[in-house]
């Protein structure tokens, strides 16, 4: 599934561009349009080249070839240091949003020309990524959600709200991620006791929001970092609430597992990647062309159907059943991460977390 797969998602190495282009028939080694896409490796990136790519240049006729890339940092440094150089690893690239806001500050992405991304309309504004000067930097490409899974053994009823967590009925119990940048926490705990994740716009609301975090620490059995240490845990029942992936809980459902995905009246953690062209690209119209043909509605709705991904566009735009759109989704308004706080204040936050919550 997408998420297992992200932890677990290693660099290919750097010959596998050339590897895969010598691969490629002649005929579209000769072509003139082609376009390089670098999606997460794995799983993630054997489903587009199965479900999406292949009809993307029977539709377009621009050739494929897509570049398996790192998750973290490791690519966006790497998009960096090529482009200084004038090259481009790949030309569009799916990056988190945090990366889109550190790309932004050396300018590395070629701002999009929306005119030319018509399904561009359809995305919800959340997905739209911009330049402090109004400049679209990158468009949505998907997006999941973290939500609040229980095994129905121990849990009967599904709870109704991330305040579980901290109910002293739960202690020892619970399986959280290990990290303030990838469990958004502070946001769960913002949305949660204090209206919003508004309130962690300064450095005294951020400290509140980590003392009232800190008195889940005796609920907590495990601070994962292995997404499947925790997976296993849920299904056996030995750690039976956290925090966890809705789609790989709800496959895990379907397989005859008993644990549930629920999302709290506060709503679902909401991640999300964006689209994005390096500046060193010359293939500005090819990417364009490939970013609007994902934003289409029925693309977005293959990605859900196929790959497990959450559609970045309005909802009544898809042709998703009710089933269809809740295996993947939730019309309850979600919790966005900050990813203008691990940005910006990325060492104090970690220091603080390991001072107060998983140290």
């Amino acid at each position: 599934m997408l998420n297992t797969s992200m932890s677990r998602r290693a660099l290919l190495g750097a010959g596998l561009a050339g590897a895969s282009l010598l691969a490629m028939p002649t005929v579209l080694r000769a072509q003139d349009k082609s376009l390089k896409v670098g999606v997460y490796g794995g799983y993630f990136k054997n489903s587009f080249d199965k479900n999406i790519f292949g009809d993307f240049t029977k539709a377009t006729g621009i050739a494929v070839e897509s570049v398996a890339e790192p998750t973290g940092e490791a690519w966006l440094v790497q998009l960096e240091q090529a482009a200084k150089a004038g090259q481009a690893p790949a030309d569009v690239s799916m990056m988190s949003q945090v990366a889109m806001l550190k790309g932004q500050a050396t300018e590395l992405w070629t701002p999009l020309d929306t005119a030319k991304i018509k399904n561009s309309s359809g995305v919800i504004d959340r997905f739209i990524n911009k330049y402090p000067d109004g400049r679209v930097a990158g468009i949505g490409a998907v997006a999941w959600y973290i939500t609040l899974v229980t095994n129905t053994d121990v849990y009967k009823d599904a709870p109704t709200s991330w305040a579980a967590f901290w109910d002293p009925a739960n202690a020892d119990k619970l399986g959280l991620l290990a990290l303030v940048s990838n469990s958004f926490l502070l946001e769960v705990t913002a949305k949660t006791f204090f209206g919003g994740t508004n309130a962690l716009d300064t450095e005294d609301g951020i400290l509140k929001a980590f003392e009232k975090l800190a008195e889940v620490k005796p609920n907590v059995r495990l601070w994962y970092r292995d997404e499947a240490q925790f997976e296993q845990a849920l299904k056996s029942g030995e750690i039976p609430m956290g925090q966890y992936y809705h789609d790989v809980t709800g496959l895990a459902a379907a397989d005859g597992f008993h644990v549930r995905s629920t999302f709290p009246k506060e709503g679902g953690i909401q991640d999300s990647g964006c689209w994005a062209l390096s500046r060193a690209s010359k293939k500005a119209e090819e990417a364009h062309i490939f970013i609007d043909y994902m934003c289409q509605p029925a693309i977005q709705a293959t990605l859900s159907r196929k790959v497990g991904t959450a559609p970045t566009v309005m909802r009544d735009l898809l042709d998703l059943n009710e089933k269809e759109f809740a295996a993947v989704s939730s019309d309850i308004e979600p919790i966005t991460p900050r990813y203008d706080l691990y940005q910006s204040k990325s060492d104090w936050l970690n220091q603080k977390w390991t001072e107060l919550i998983a140290g």
